[in-house]
């Protein structure tokens, strides 16, 4: 069997693709691609036997089909280190040998027996649709993402929850400590379903998606879910489970409600920060009148820092501490230039929604409040 390719669009696939691969797998086979060549398409598949993920190339002048796998490693080495040109592969089905020709020179490598490799597991025939823009599924993926546990024994929210129905799909994600709830109107599905999507695949998303326009077409059943891509496909096992309820830890009807400048909150947290407690990380704030006061201090070693920042505030002063590196996570995964706090009081948690909107989406941060040494 022989085909051309060019090897630029290649390598840039492979490299895509090749971040599911795990350092170490319980099967051998799981350490390389898995190349599969079928009337001049070339389908490309890396998995971890938790997550696959399919990626598809035209070739030129192919004389026949076949599958093959070679070591995932190699080949990207390899390629990354070659010009644009075309690459020729030529694939002995009977002894295994595949020689990759290029200008002036070649690689020789041994191919492993592409039928070790795992296949992709079928969803069931009543599996939920939903097509979500791209930008749209990205803009939710990277909002929630920060704030997904890494929890042994509530497995359930080491996820984003995808909470599906007919009149938006909202995205949410939450350790315990912070949450985010992302809801987009920009997608809706008539009957209203659900479903957890593990971390790490969402991370593949996350770096999927730049590269994608359109639509995504998302199948999914009770075990597990298929993306559907313009130049990529993942299928995925999900988090099996019930979500806790989201909304009913979402404090309502919040009197004190600051706004301020999102960067210079964040630039204040910052600097401020580095003097928290190493311990805790308390950083308080401080609204008033016309104002909001960043403050840390660190008494093991009589350190402390403040600033001052204007924001737009009308009602008794309030003050209430949050974890810093909580409060910049918050503030960083957020693009209007101003943000409202919403707060009740310093025992419930803050509520943190951006000034401006995006277009089909609400967006709302929370946070839970730590303790003042007053």
């Amino acid at each position: 069997m022989r085909f051309y390719i060019s090897s630029t669009a290649l390598s840039g696939r492979l490299q895509s693709i090749s971040r599911v691969i795990n350092s170490k797998n319980a099967l051998p086979i799981l350490d390389s691609f898995l190349f599969e060549v079928n009337e001049g398409t070339l389908t490309v598949t890396a998995s971890d036997s938790e997550t696959t993920l399919t990626t598809s190339l035209e070739v030129s002048d192919c004389d026949g089909d076949g599958r093959f796998a070679l070591t995932a490693k190699t080949v990207i080495d390899a390629l990354k280190e070659l010009p644009e040109l075309s690459l020729t592969f030529d694939v002995n089905q009977e002894t295994g040998e595949v020689t990759i020709a290029y200008l002036n020179g070649q690689y020789k490598m041994m191919a492993q027996n592409a039928d070790e490799y795992p296949g992709v597991p079928m969803l069931s025939e009543n599996a939920v649709r939903l097509v979500m823009p791209a930008d749209v599924l990205l803009g939710g993926v990277n909002r929630c993402s920060f704030a997904v546990a890494d929890d042994e024994l509530r497995p359930v929210m080491n996820g984003i929850y995808f909470d599906i129905n007919p009149t938006e799909v909202v995205m949410v994600a939450s350790d315990g400590h912070k949450l985010v709830r992302c809801r987009s109107f920009a997608s809706k599905e008539n009957e209203r379903s659900a479903f957890v999507l593990p971390k790490k695949p969402a991370m593949q998303l996350r770096n999927l998606l730049p590269k994608e326009t359109g639509d995504v077409e998302i199948a999914f059943d009770q075990r597990g879910a298929l993306f559907t891509m313009e130049n990529y496909r993942m299928a995925c096992r999900l988090i099996e489970g019930r979500y806790p309820n989201y909304n009913s830890v979402i404090p309502k009807n919040n009197p004190h409600r600051a706004t301020a400048d999102r960067l210079s909150l964040l630039g204040a947290l910052k600097r401020v920060s580095i003097f928290s407690s190493q311990a805790s990380s308390l950083i308080k704030l401080s609204v008033s009148n016309g104002k909001m006061e960043v403050s840390a201090q660190d008494i093991d070693y009589s350190t402390s820092a403040v600033e001052t920042l204007d924001c737009q505030y009308e009602g008794e002063a309030i003050s209430i501490g949050f974890k810093g590196s909580f409060l910049i996570d918050i503030l960083s995964n957020m693009n209007s230039s101003e943000v409202t706090i919403e707060l009740a009081d310093p025992s419930r948690a803050g509520v943190f929604v951006p000034e401006e909107q995006q277009e089909d989406e609400e967006l709302l941060m929370l946070l839970m409040p730590m303790m003042l040494n007053e």
